[in-house]
């Protein structure tokens, strides 16, 4: 069975609870009037609490995505599904952890 699909509304987070915010690539496909998500889509994070010990901030600032869906694509990139892995990233391209994801769509899912 397929797993519920990312659009623009979904929360997504990262490991430290700091919401992360899409910007869609794609406006053509659409679910609950919102484009849904593609794995090239840029999340940025801004106001991760998260820090290291010593002078060099490790807060998260972007998330990139590994996997997507196999099957289903939008604007010919596959679309990311509830079950996508993920890497949060600082801004020294250090990985911080995956992704948190709620809030997608019940309406739509894929392979």
């Amino acid at each position: 069975m397929g797993s519920p699909v990312l659009h623009q509304g979904a929360m997504v987070q990262c490991p430290h609870g700091v919401p992360a915010q899409p910007i869609p690539s794609q406006v053509r496909v659409m679910t609950n009037n919102q484009p849904l998500l593609t794995q090239s889509d840029v999340f940025t994070i801004a106001g991760c609490p998260f820090q290291l010990p010593g002078p060099t901030p490790s807060p998260c600032v972007q998330v990139r995505w590994v996997t997507a869906s196999l099957r289903v694509r939008a604007s010919g990139v596959p679309v990311l599904l509830q079950t996508s892995s993920s890497l949060c990233l600082a801004g020294t391209q250090a990985p911080q952890g995956p992704a948190l994801v709620a809030g997608v769509s019940p309406r739509v899912s894929a392979l």
